[in-house]
């Protein structure tokens, strides 16, 4: 995904020197197990000014909250994310340059978000952020979306993505079974949510 991002520097205006005197954020969408995170990283290293990775799983909702909701057997929907956190964190992001910006996180191996896990420093002139619904046309959404400079919506094939959310699952803890059936109930939900949304994009970036 590196190599991709070098080789197709233009899907982000600003990468280059072009942003020198302005911090631009760029989002990352699509649907679960399309790369998103890969191809944010890649994006980071690639670019020619300072830049860091601030991406929205750090704002899911702490299995202590989506328990008391109702809502831990849907986690990673829309709803189990704090939307209207993620907007003002980004805001903060764009406006506050004379001092660190401190980000949530999120553990993989606890499956729960960590604060201040993640920083922008002043010098970052580059924030590139990811996350599944980057581009719903809800108002926490919007709100989000209207803190980006530009949407780049990643496709690729849907057998290969759901493979990979399979042995994700896996990976932390669920069995085969209970991961397949995750992907089909919860994974692929969300997936039709993102595609549903995803004209809204200013490109779209096919990946393997």
């Amino acid at each position: 995904m590196v190599e991709l991002a070098r080789r197709h520097p233009a899907i982000v205006p600003g990468v280059t020197a072009q942003a020198r005197h302005s911090r631009r954020i760029v989002g990352i969408a699509g649907k679960p197990g399309a790369g998103k995170t890969t191809y944010a990283l890649g994006l980071v290293a690639a670019s020619e000014v300072p830049a860091a990775y601030v991406p929205m799983d750090g704002f899911h909702l702490a299995d202590v909250r989506l328990r008391a909701l109702g809502l831990l057997d849907r986690k990673g929907a829309p709803e189990t994310f704090d939307a209207w956190g993620y907007a003002a964190l980004l805001r903060r992001v764009r406006e506050e340059r004379d001092h660190p910006v401190y980000a949530p996180g999120f553990e993989r191996d606890l499956e729960q978000p960590i604060a201040a896990a993640l920083v922008v420093p002043p010098e970052v002139e580059l924030v590139v952020t990811e996350g599944n619904y980057l581009l719903l046309d809800r108002p926490e959404w919007r709100a989000v979306r209207d803190q980006l400079d530009e949407v780049v919506q990643l496709e690729t094939d849907d057998d290969v993505r759901r493979a990979r959310l399979v042995a994700r699952h896996v990976e932390f803890g669920k069995s085969p079974a209970e991961a397949q059936a995750w992907v089909e109930r919860v994974d692929e939900a969300n997936a039709v949510l993102v595609e549903a949304a995803a004209h809204r994009a200013h490109r779209v970036v096919q990946t393997s």
